[in-house]
């Protein structure tokens, strides 16, 4: 790192109240109001000096000075102080917890709850569930010659359907085939056990109608998870942004959420440990004058999706970092 520590201090006080302000910082305003203990002589050189090595841009040549993307990369690499409080610490885990209460809450509502909470737009990415495999089935009586059939998977996603059975099948019997077919399919993938059952239903003496309705049942599963699959919420939230007030870059912005692979390669490449892309990084030009914030949680047995927020690279990134990785971990509590 190329800066010493005097910069380090008025370069920190000078991004976060620019991120507070969204107005250029100026020496005079620093020296009375960051507690730095400099004149503001030393903070104007000092600031110049940081202008040419690429960490602050002056708007005007009689304005203050900005962050660049070069100044908010250090600041998150080194400079950023803890973001939570306990107390908030517990607001947001109990907010959270609250309003998402399984896989299924996650997808419908995981992403505007979060937006709610940071007032950014929100993602959230499933996991990768190609590879689901079975953990249980169920067969459970609900009246003569009808059953409720249900199939989890190792990620906690459940999926039910009522099928028609042979009325010879008592409640014992039922329970038992469950049982059996638990055994014979567990750890199975949803694929697998599709096309076993196909085969059984045909040649076995067990009831068709259970085994091919569970077989189509894991196809319908297969074809609902067999892509990626992200959500987003609180997109109007980054109109009450100035930066964004200009209609042509909010547009931009609104488009390039209505592109799903966009979003889904952008978490991707964060996927796995809390990320920070700032500006450029985002690898999208619409977000070139955007930060986003990720982080990961996971579901059942080594699967893994991400959630993450999107806003302007004036963002309190302590705060949110922590904050992200908060709520991935509670939702990696409340799923596994």
């Amino acid at each position: 790192m190329d800066v010493d520590a005097r910069k380090l201090r008025i370069l920190q006080a000078i991004i976060e109240d620019y991120i507070l302000s969204n107005t250029p910082v100026g020496s005079r305003t620093l020296s009375k109001t960051s507690g730095l203990g400099v004149s503001s002589a030393t903070i104007r050189n000092e600031m110049a000096d940081l202008t040419e090595m690429g960490y602050l841009m002056q708007p005007h040549v009689s304005a203050g000075r900005v962050p660049s993307e070069k100044a908010y990369r250090l600041y998150v690499t080194h400079l950023m102080p803890e973001g939570l409080t306990d107390a908030e610490r517990e607001r947001a885990r109990t907010f959270f917890t609250s309003r998402i209460h399984d896989m299924e809450d996650l997808l419908a509502q995981g992403a505007e709850v979060i937006s709610e909470l940071t007032h950014y737009t929100a993602l959230v990415l499933t996991p990768r569930q190609s590879d689901l495999k079975v953990s249980r089935v169920q067969l459970v009586p609900v009246g003569e010659g009808r059953a409720l059939l249900v199939i989890v998977t190792d990620s906690g996603i459940i999926r039910d359907t009522v099928l028609r059975v042979s009325g010879r099948l008592d409640d014992t019997s039922l329970y038992t085939i469950g049982r059996m077919l638990s055994e014979r399919l567990q750890g199975l993938t949803l694929r697998q056990v599709r096309e076993l059952l196909y085969g059984y239903a045909a040649h076995s003496d067990a009831d068709a109608r259970v085994l091919s309705g569970i077989a189509d049942l894991a196809g319908q599963m297969e074809k609902q998870t067999e892509s990626d699959r992200v959500t987003v919420g609180g997109a109007h939230c980054i109109l009450y942004y100035p930066e964004y007030a200009e209609v042509s870059r909010a547009r931009a912005f609104m488009a390039e959420l209505e592109d799903r692979d966009c979003l889904i390669s952008l978490m991707r490449q964060c996927e796995g440990q809390p990320s920070v892309l700032i500006g450029a990084e985002t690898g999208i030009p619409a977000f070139s004058d955007c930060s986003v914030i990720t982080a990961p949680y996971r579901v059942g047995h080594g699967h893994t999706g991400a959630i993450g927020i999107i806003g302007p690279t004036r963002m309190p990134y302590a705060h949110m970092t922590e904050l992200m990785t908060l709520l991935g971990e509670a939702l990696s509590e409340m799923l596994s």
